[in-house]
């Protein structure tokens, strides 16, 4: 069993910024690629970003390119979402998860491929 819990969302202003965290708990955190998904209002969820389990390949959604960046700190057994530039469009619950993998440097991009998933968390963005 692997525990996910998310902090740091909140409200915010267009163009502002939020440093969503995901501290893990129970097995081992790097055996897991992890991701963070997205649920927006009458919306299905999304796939966000994920960040392989040694860290060293990430991959993100069209949408949040060259505004988000997803990091892990193995030692804390947490996993980052920054969040720059802020649109109306990224309000959502944003859930992390933990998807296990064989490879470290594998990558996954589908809900069915993850195993555990924490609580979710709010972000608002005002316009």
């Amino acid at each position: 069993q692997v525990q996910l819990v998310e902090s740091g969302g909140g409200l915010v202003q267009a163009g502002g910024s939020l440093r969503l965290s995901c501290a893990a708990s129970g097995r081992s955190f790097t055996n897991y690629a992890m991701g963070w998904f997205r649920r927006a209002p009458g919306k299905e969820r999304e796939f966000v970003a994920v960040i392989s389990r040694n860290g060293y390949n990430t991959y993100y959604t069209d949408a949040v390119k060259g505004r988000f960046t997803i990091s892990r700190d193995n030692a804390k057994n947490t996993v980052y979402l920054q969040m720059n530039n802020l649109k109306p469009e990224d309000a959502a619950v944003y859930f992390c998860a933990a998807g296990a993998s064989i490879s470290v440097l594998s990558i996954l991009t589908k809900a069915s491929q993850y195993n555990y998933w924490g609580q979710g968390t709010q972000v608002t963005v005002s316009s």
